[in-house]
């Protein structure tokens, strides 16, 4: 339905959200990391994702660059088994393993005269699902690879098993698994169907999108949400419904999507709490539509969950002047 038809308070039909880096196309094939890299990386039929300083290796068309092991030394404790793919394509045999490695900045400078460096956060939306899938798993497991790299008890530099999978602490033998921090992120509307956005300090001005927020220990979901919009906004929600998650690997989080509604009978001008935002603001849909289509309002990118949920309440794609 498009947004000039949609009636306020007309749920968007539910359908589920679709976010870009939630997209997948892969095997994870937990059984095959037993192995271990080595065994993987002999294999021609496998294929490396490169990843330097947070990005990957892509080809001049802009996609993902799976490249051959013969191209890339595999050093097993800079390297991760992503899975096998589902599907043959032109680059890969269907059930051939893929395998993330972290290179070098001379590797990084050879392999990149051959084709670009890819942001995520720039091309998440743009890859197709098995591209996004591989992009968004393999810099989730490199970033954890570079803060598990020591013990958090001991103190000892820990080593690499399970094809990447597990780090171990060589003085307890304690293994240590990848980590993801769950955070909720929510669309917060009121009784005339108006959004409201947030722009954070750290932002540059005009910038705005969703409430989020970590969960707590101890604590649901949903408690979650209604806590943090109090402490954000100061305004208090109820009924906070799912709509859908994202992968989102900035560096280990899980953004777990939510529609809430100002509670009735309670005040509805927001608050800013001066330390994470700097300005509130209710958007009706019309408004948003003027302001990110002249530019003075600048929404979140095409491979965050919140523009995903934004659009969703707006009833489809919002035109931006960049």
């Amino acid at each position: 339905m498009s947004a000039s038809t949609r009636q306020p308070g007309t749920p968007s039909g539910r359908a589920p959200l679709a976010p870009a880096l939630s997209r997948s196309d892969l095997d994870r094939d937990y059984l095959s990391r037993a192995g271990g890299i080595e065994a993987l990386a002999e294999d021609p039929a496998t294929r490396i994702l490169v990843l330097h300083e947070g990005r990957a290796l892509g080809t001049p068309e802009g996609a993902l660059a799976l490249v051959d092991p013969s191209v890339v030394e595999v050093d097993p404790e800079a390297a991760v088994f992503l899975g096998r793919a589902r599907t043959a394509s032109a680059d890969v045999d269907e059930r051939a393993a893929v395998i993330a490695v972290v290179v070098s900045e001379a590797d990084a400078v050879r392999l990149g005269a051959q084709g670009s460096w890819l942001d995520l956060r720039r091309v998440g939306a743009l890859l197709d699902p098995r591209d996004a899938g591989l992009f968004t798993q393999a810099l989730a497991l490199a970033n954890w690879h570079r803060a598990a790299a020591f013990s958090p008890s001991t103190g000892q530099p820990t080593s690499v098993a399970q094809a990447g999978w597990v780090r171990v602490d060589p003085a307890t033998g304690r293994e240590h698994y990848p980590r993801t921090d769950p955070a909720v992120i929510v669309a917060v509307l009121d009784d005339d169907d108006r959004i409201l956005l947030g722009s954070n300090v750290e932002w540059d001005a005009g910038r705005f999108s969703l409430l989020a927020g970590f969960v707590e220990p101890g604590e649901s979901l949903e408690a979650a949400v209604i806590r943090e919009i109090f402490e954000e906004a100061g305004v208090v929600v109820v009924d906070p419904e799912y709509r859908g998650s994202q992968p989102w690997p900035f560096p280990a989080s899980l953004m777990l999507g939510f529609e809430a509604r100002i509670a009735p009978g309670s005040a509805t001008e927001p608050r800013p709490d001066g330390t994470e935002l700097r300005e509130l603001r209710w958007f009706t849909r019309e408004q948003l539509a003027s302001e990110a289509a002249a530019g003075t309002v600048l929404l979140p990118g095409g491979a965050s969950i919140a523009r995903a949920i934004i659009e969703d309440w707006f009833g489809g794609p919002i035109v931006v002047s960049r």
